[in-house]
């Protein structure tokens, strides 16, 4: 009996540290222009077909929408004079936004692949931004009240709900799974920002922990295997992405932008986009494949 006792405990121990030895991700970086001529590009989102959705500058410093994939599309809206960016894509390639429109108000829409435009605008609201869309079309984003608050919503069909994090202000809901699973940010009673995933009517925290002694943690896209990447920043005031796997938080840092990194969209395949800042200013779209 004393010698099985033994031999399991080997296997354990032996199991163990090939748990504890597993590498640790890594990534590998590469820029994403929207063209040779382009100022300067953002890349927000990321689909499975690795389809990117973002903005960027062209030679005038005119700002344009941008779905990067084999063409590389660049779009307008006619009720946009300013600010056009795509945030969020799905596997249609179905992208949602946000624009300054002719009035000067902020106006939210989903865009399909043959060009199709659809307003998103909260009910009563003064402002819309939408952030993320998901497979089944749903779509989350931001609203302004009339005193300026912003408030997380989801839109699902026709029909819109607002959210708020309990106890804190200035809700931001950005990305959304396939499972209705949303990624949320809010600010609290000391100006810092906590991160949250919400699911149904729960709100679970996910501050990334190297967040401590800075601004806090801001989440981005939740993908549809229980992953989830965002920013913190940290007590020096700088910006760092991060992504969320299988229970730990990894940096997310172009080796182009140490001191200002972040983390955006986030596919099932484990392929981050965001931007970073250079030396010598703008911002610099980026790739980054895990291995």
């Amino acid at each position: 009996m004393k010698r099985s006792i033994l031999g399991v405990l080997f296997v354990l121990t032996f199991v163990a540290v090939g748990i504890a030895a597993a590498p640790p991700l890594t990534f590998t970086f590469k820029d994403v222009h929207a063209s040779k001529t382009a100022l300067e590009t953002d890349t927000y989102a990321v689909n499975d077909f690795g389809t990117i959705a973002g903005d960027y500058l062209d030679s005038s410093g005119i700002q344009h929408g941008m779905i990067h994939g084999i063409p590389t599309t660049s779009f307008d809206y006619s009720k946009c004079s300013s600010s056009i960016a795509a945030y969020g894509i799905n596997k249609s390639c179905t992208v949602a936004g946000w624009c300054i429109s002719t009035n000067g108000v902020i106006i939210g829409f989903t865009r399909t692949k043959d060009g199709t435009f659809a307003d998103i605008n909260f009910p009563g609201g003064t402002g819309t931004e939408p952030t993320g869309i998901n497979d089944k079309g749903e779509v989350v984003g931001l609203y302004l009240d009339t005193a300026g608050a912003s408030h997380g919503f989801s839109k699902i069909g026709a029909n819109y709900t607002s959210i708020d994090v309990p106890g804190e202000t200035n809700t931001v809901a950005w990305g959304v799974n396939n499972k209705g699973q949303i990624t949320v940010y809010a600010t609290n009673s000391s100006g810092d920002f906590d991160s949250f995933l919400l699911t149904g009517s729960t709100f679970k925290n996910i501050n990334n922990p190297n967040a401590a002694g800075g601004l806090g943690t801001v989440v981005h896209t939740p993908n549809n295997k229980g992953d989830i990447d965002g920013t913190y920043y940290d007590s020096s005031g700088n910006e760092h992405g991060w992504l969320l796997h299988s229970g730990t938080y990894y940096d997310v840092e172009d080796p182009n932008g140490p001191n200002i990194t972040r983390a955006d969209g986030l596919n099932d395949k484990l392929e981050i986009v965001g931007r970073y800042t250079p030396s010598s200013g703008g911002n610099v779209g980026f790739r980054a494949l895990t291995k």
